[in-house]
């Protein structure tokens, strides 16, 4: 789960679609482009020449208020003006994409601008907005990575943008803006789009920089290597380990993180935790970006990620990295675990958990894969979706393929495998469907994850924790359901009380468990402000926790 400040969310969501119902007028022009030949332009007039005769408007661009048509030197632009503080100014347009889909799209752009100063926010300020949406309107992943601007450029700017396109796309908007800046003026002289090839798009991709086994140092704080033995985790000598930490994010939506160097001793050394579960994407241990320019091929992020576990296991610490993905698992994420499993092969301290919380798919596809879109593969979750994210493929390769793809490097590590339902069901895993370990592998821990809004504690994680080793890799609790607004109110258990008594559920099973989460702004809050300051609905219990104090379970849920 990812959740930022619901204010924040809120309010630039309905903002941006308030501005779109008020300008977002299409053209016919625009919307035959969709069907025209994928080497013409997917939206009309795009360098502003076009105009009807007697016009004083370039054909199928808007009019909103706070933009004029300009003429300098030959060249016809849009102009973008804050006339005072906060000020929003927008342009929308939409490009309908041809079918079949491109594997991306290419946008042209020329823009110049001057005295642009942020406003209240850091992200106020002259901008181009993106999204790519179905048929429904809704908004699909990946994201645009698009350009913003502060200050003055030296005159006209070329930006060339390559954008992959996501599967079921009907259209591209775009919103070149002035994202209420304090102040500023943005010049827009060109806003093409094109479908791109498939052979662009590749070449367009960051050269994969494979990774190689990393060999952690000798380390008498370097905890041992463990095995999951029954329902626990111990050591070769035999000894019973307890993981108990904390989920410390960021580095899944930062290809640079955040005051993670400050956060892991903060963590451990203070909080007491033995394991950090660090969140990670795909896209950025790639280079590949997806919202984020992450460059050298990834190793950038990757060396980042070492750092980490080298802080952590220094510390006597633990580290499960978890691939922070939702729904069914795709062949990209195969490719992932050939890489990182490679990297961290046999690494004594290092737990790899598979997929952060598959949803939407059936138990047999969960474990063996197969078409989405078959009859039948798919499970009516019930939980209520906790993101808008969604599935970007149609064949599945499966949990077990994960699995494997993890031990033919050769890495015997610990593997946690997330149940359905948003990583919380663990029924199947006690009905027939639980992965089979291979040969020299460590062991499996099947992870799930506890909110106050998941009901069936016993049928859902206990049944499973009798049989195997268990590894609550989120738990949390709000202060209110006023940032939890997709929990309908029918789902919504009472607050009063949960963190004490989900915490006496771990204690009393001694299920493994990492709070979530241990960053401000990542919710539910462990902690308030960037001085670790334990939330008092939340963090406070996982620290006392944390520190050995124990708490009774009264209401089971």
């Amino acid at each position: 789960m990812i959740l930022f400040p619901a204010s924040r969310v809120r309010a630039t969501g309905f903002r941006i679609f308030l501005l779109a119902l008020l300008v977002g007028w299409t053209s016919s022009a625009d919307r035959a482009c969709g069907e025209e030949p994928a080497a013409r332009p997917l939206l009309a007039n795009g360098d502003f020449s076009t105009t009807a005769q007697g016009a004083d408007w370039p054909d199928d661009w808007p009019h909103p208020q706070g933009v004029s048509w300009e003429k300098e030197d030959n060249v016809r632009f849009l102009r973008l003006q804050s006339s005072q503080p906060g000020q929003m100014v927008l342009v929308y347009r939409r490009a309908y994409l041809p079918k079949p889909l491109p594997p991306a799209v290419e946008i042209r752009l020329r823009v110049r601008y001057s005295a642009v100063k942020p406003g209240e926010k850091s992200w106020n300020d002259a901008r181009f907005m993106a999204h790519f949406k179905d048929h429904s309107d809704r908004v699909l992943k990946p994201e645009p990575d698009m350009p913003a601007f502060h200050g003055s450029s030296a005159g006209w700017i070329d930006k060339t943008l390559l954008v992959k396109v996501p599967v079921g796309a009907a259209y591209l908007e775009l919103m070149p803006c002035l994202f209420q800046p304090a102040e500023g003026t943005l010049d827009l002289a060109r806003c093409e789009v094109f479908a791109a090839t498939k052979s662009q798009w590749e070449a367009a991709q960051p050269k994969i920089v494979p990774s190689e086994t990393i060999v952690p140092s000798p380390q008498k704080s370097l905890p041992p290597e463990l095995h999951a033995v029954g329902n626990q985790l111990k050591t070769t000598q035999g000894k019973v380990v307890w993981l108990q930490g904390l989920c410390v994010d960021s580095l899944e939506w930062s290809a640079a993180g955040e005051r993670l160097d400050k956060s892991i001793p903060v963590a451990i050394d203070g909080w007491k935790a033995n394991v950090i579960r660090l969140p990670v994407k795909e896209s950025f241990w790639f280079g590949r970006g997806l919202g984020q320019k992450v460059a050298e091929g990834g190793v950038k992020y990757r060396k980042l990620v070492d750092a980490v576990i080298a802080d952590a296991n220094a510390r006597g610490a633990y580290v499960a990295i978890d691939l922070h993905v939702f729904g069914a698992p795709m062949e990209e994420h195969v490719e992932f675990w050939n890489d990182a499993a490679t990297r961290y092969k046999n690494h004594p301290a290092v737990l790899f958990e598979l997929f952060n919380e598959p949803h939407g798919i059936d138990w047999k596809t969960w474990r063996d894969g197969g078409n989405l879109k078959a009859a039948g593969s798919g499970h009516k979750d019930r939980n209520p979706a906790e993101n808008a994210v969604e599935l970007t493929g149609e064949v599945s390769p499966g949990m077990q393929r994960l699995l494997d793809a993890v031990r033919a490097t050769g890495a015997r590590n610990l593997v946690v495998a997330g149940g359905l339902d948003w990583g919380y069901d663990l029924s199947g895993v006690v009905s027939g469907y639980a992965l089979d370990e291979r040969p020299g592998g460590n062991g499996i821990i099947y992870s799930s994850h506890l909110y106050p809004w998941k009901t069936g504690w016993q049928h859902n994680t206990l049944d499973a924790a009798a049989r195997f080793p268990i590894f609550v890799g989120e738990v949390g609790c709000p202060e209110s359901y006023r940032d939890f607004q997709f929990i309908p109110p029918a789902g919504r258990l009472p607050l009063d009380g949960w963190a004490a008594d989900v915490l006496g559920l771990i204690q009393k099973h001694k299920l493994n468990w990492t709070g979530f989460s241990f960053h401000p702004k990542c919710g539910p809050n462990a902690i308030s402000d960037w001085s670790y300051t334990p939330t008092p609905y939340w963090g406070a219990y996982v620290k006392e926790a944390l520190s050995g104090k124990q708490f009774d379970l009264k209401n089971m849920r």
